[in-house]
């Protein structure tokens, strides 16, 4: 670490300026012996804080600390106050926190291997609207080992694909750090599950540890550009070829900012930002709201089936936010006619994360995940494709009893981003957008980023994943299943009213298979986009 640049970052302060008024004391004692002897306290404590601080600066454990040298234990300080300091200074206000502390707290507890029980039952009103719960059976199962929570992607394709329950979902280089990308990388490698790059194409930093990727690509196609900013067909064969990429995925869009794109600043196009992305160095790198490459639903699905040819044969599906009923719709009777249907698709909810988007955008725009993906299981089942099609999901998915009700509504496999970002050291600072995250995850500021131990991190990662499927293995052993796949609607139930309890089933409209194309009018909602689809087209039919 550079000593001047350490010495006038204000984050160091507690460190740098007794060193400075230490060597002045001595300097002082030296000059006047005996006669200013009162300095030697200051100069104690001085010296107590410098140490404290080197060894903050040593430690691995804390990406804080790292970043804060002795500054941050107060922060350590007030989280040992329980239970009143805890709440409002460490896991923030119940109604104003940015994400529930009790799903941090479970993050925190299981990427470090703490044991994650507590006393005196549960923190929630029972008896309070939109509280959820799981039947359990009087003849319990024998949980699964974490290992066997696995599902085949892409079963008719020539590389099929066994992936995890639980993956990393998809976050770029750029808005990532190097350092939070190798030890995401490196702890799905010790995990055994998938790391989904984001639309900001593969870098050196996903490829460090060899860890099982699933390449995202978007409207900029970025990894696979051509010079006009068009999918350049043979280095997406090149790039695919890879065997570490195990799928590959079209991104339509993503929760947090649906139908929305974005530019990188000519600024911020360094030379590795060019050769990750394939994109000249010093000119602006823009990510369009829509595809170039195809307009129709049709040449949606022909481009995926593309997509899984030019890569070898590996599952090739797409991801999106649910929108407009009808467009998607459209898609399903694309797949009727054409009878090509992608190996996956991945829903994304609209409380998805993102580091920074509109307001309006993340607050009102898109279809929440529990109603587009049950729209999405419907749709595929009500045509008669959903056991060719795979769905994943992702949408604060944090918690084993996340992935359960998920899994329920019609996932195959669940998607975590934020979880694995507190693995791996985010404390929701909320500074994605500035560059000055203090953890060193969402930055590109090589001194802050140093504070992401790898090796300490990637263990974090593994274990977080690992935990998180043992605990959906002892909810599904509990409700007397044997395998998540089991899990239906009306396994769950909510409070919808103080003396009303609904089933998901009931919540949540179930298609018969093929209902979509035998009689489409028994289903008022799916019915009525049905008849407003086409395949020739995104448009509405009047």
């Amino acid at each position: 670490m550079n000593p001047i640049a350490i010495a006038f970052n204000l984050r160091y302060a507690l460190i740098t300026w007794p060193a400075i008024l230490i060597a002045t004391c001595a300097l002082l004692m030296l000059a006047y012996p005996g006669q200013i002897w009162w300095l030697l306290p200051f100069a104690l404590l001085c010296v107590a804080s410098v140490l404290l601080g080197l060894h903050d600066l040593r430690q691995t454990r804390h990406a804080v600390l790292r970043n804060y040298p002795v500054m941050a234990h107060l922060r350590f300080l007030l989280e040992s106050i329980r239970p009143e300091m805890r709440q409002y200074f460490f896991e923030g206000d119940k109604d104003g926190a940015p994400f529930p502390r009790d799903k941090r707290a479970i993050v925190y507890q299981r990427a470090k291997k703490d044991l994650d029980k507590r006393p005196f039952g549960t923190q929630f009103d029972v008896y309070q609207e939109q509280y959820e719960w799981l039947h359990h059976s009087i003849a319990p199962k024998e949980a699964l080992g974490h290992e066997l929570l696995r599902v085949t992607v892409g079963e008719g394709a020539a590389q099929p694909y066994s992936a995890s329950l639980l993956n990393i979902s998809a976050m770029s280089y750029g808005s990532l750090s190097a350092n939070a990308i190798r030890a995401l990388n490196k702890g799905a490698r010790l995990g055994g599950f998938f790391h989904d790059t984001g639309e900001g194409g593969v870098s050196p930093y996903h490829r460090e540890f060899g860890g099982d990727l699933v390449w995202e690509l978007g409207s900029g196609y970025f990894g696979a550009r051509a010079v006009d900013g068009g999918f350049d067909a043979a280095r997406f064969k090149d790039a695919a070829a890879d065997p570490q990429i195990k799928m590959v995925e079209l991104k339509l869009s993503q929760g947090a900012k649906p139908g929305h794109g974005g530019v990188l600043p000519a600024a911020k196009v360094t030379e590795e930002i060019s050769r990750i992305r394939g994109v000249p160095v010093g000119q602006d790198c823009n990510s369009p709201a829509h595809h170039s490459c195809f307009s129709t639903p049709a040449g949606l699905l022909e481009f995926v089936a593309r997509m899984r040819d030019l890569s070898g044969g590996k599952p090739a599906g797409f991801k999106l936010c649910i929108g407009h009923p009808w467009e998607f719709m459209a898609i399903c009777k694309a797949m009727v006619e054409t009878g090509i249907t992608p190996d996956f698709i991945v829903v994304d909810g609209k409380e998805g994360g993102t580091g920074a988007a509109p307001l309006e955008f993340m607050d009102h725009i898109g279809m929440p995940l529990r109603d587009g993906l049950t729209f999405v299981h419907n749709a595929l089942v009500g045509i008669g494709v959903r056991d060719k099609v795979r769905i994943g999901a992702s949408g604060k998915i944090t918690s084993a009893f996340d992935m359960a009700k998920t899994m329920a509504l019609g996932a195959d496999w669940c998607n975590a981003a934020r979880g694995f970002m507190f693995a791996v050291g985010c404390i929701q600072a909320q500074s994605c957008h500035t560059g000055q995250c203090p953890t060193g995850v969402a930055t590109q500021d090589p001194l802050r980023q140093r504070a992401i131990v790898v090796p300490d991190k990637a263990e974090r990662v593994a274990n977080f994943q690992r935990n998180t499927l043992h605990a959906l293995s002892e909810l599904v052993a509990a409700a007397g299943l044997s395998h998540p796949s089991e899990l239906a609607p009306h396994h769950f139930l909510r409070r919808t009213a103080s003396d009303r309890v609904l089933s998901f089933a009931e919540l949540h409209e179930q298609l018969a298979p093929g209902q979509l194309l035998v009689e489409p009018t028994s289903s008022p909602r799916y019915g009525a986009a049905w008849a407003m689809s086409r395949a020739s087209s995104f448009a509405r039919v009047a």
